[in-house]
């Protein structure tokens, strides 16, 4: 029986007015994909953040690898790949320099991995930040999680502005890596991802998290979680 990668157990967060996270409770197994939806502002970059460390929340318990999320945090984020939905890139450094900087900052050596990731999404190391589109800052993004080969990689919103070849591409690795023993956690808006890489599934809304029994989702019960 495959061991769970991620337990959260009724997770609060309240920002006063603004809404947070409600009662979320989550499990995610070793080996999965796992599908994790909603519409903007439902709560899913919340517990993300939670989960990682950079948020404090009011009530309830989070493990990650088997590690408390507060107490071990800077153990999680030595085995965790995880990528913003928005990354921020000093705009002066050049691509290849931003990710030898993600893997200095870890202190291990992933030049090897980094070289692949790259040619495998055609990455141009060359070129500064402030020159590359939303898209090729997206893969940058995406070579710095992977390239030290955690055990969990989390994503939050990943193929926005990727074209569909790197979409596939970006998949194809995930699936690679989920294969060789990793577990991947997809925070996502697009039901096809869901639908065809995603093995379980859950939907956020209005700070509350409803567990699919299925990872296929029709259309008709995605769109309602989406409607007021």
């Amino acid at each position: 029986m495959a061991k769970n990668v991620i337990e959260i157990k009724n997770l609060t967060k309240n920002y006063g007015r603004n809404r947070g996270v409600i009662d979320v409770s989550l499990e995610v197994s070793e080996g999965d994909i796992f599908g994790f939806i909603g519409p903007n502002g439902a709560g899913k970059s919340t517990t993300i953040r939670s989960m990682m460390g950079f948020l404090k929340f009011n009530t309830g318990s989070i493990k990650i690898l088997g590690l408390d999320s507060v107490r071990d945090r800077n153990e999680i984020l030595k085995n965790v790949g995880y990528m913003p939905s928005e990354a921020w890139f000093y705009p002066d450094m050049r691509a290849g320099e931003v990710i030898e900087y993600a893997a200095r900052v870890r202190g291990i050596d992933c030049r090897n991995e980094a070289a692949m990731l790259c040619e495998r999404l055609k990455v141009d190391r060359n070129k500064k930040i402030k020159e590359l589109s939303l898209g090729n800052k997206k893969k940058i993004s995406i070579v710095c999680s992977m390239q030290h080969r955690p055990k969990l990689f989390i994503f939050d919103e990943p193929t926005g502005g990727l074209d569909p070849l790197m979409q596939k591409h970006f998949f194809e690795l995930i699936d690679e890596y989920v294969n060789e023993g990793a577990t991947c956690l997809l925070s996502t808006h697009v039901l096809s991802e869901v639908n065809k890489y995603c093995k379980s599934a859950a939907i956020m809304r209005e700070g509350r998290l409803t567990m699919l029994e299925s990872a296929a989702i029709d259309d008709d019960t995605f769109l309602s979680f989406y409607e007021e």
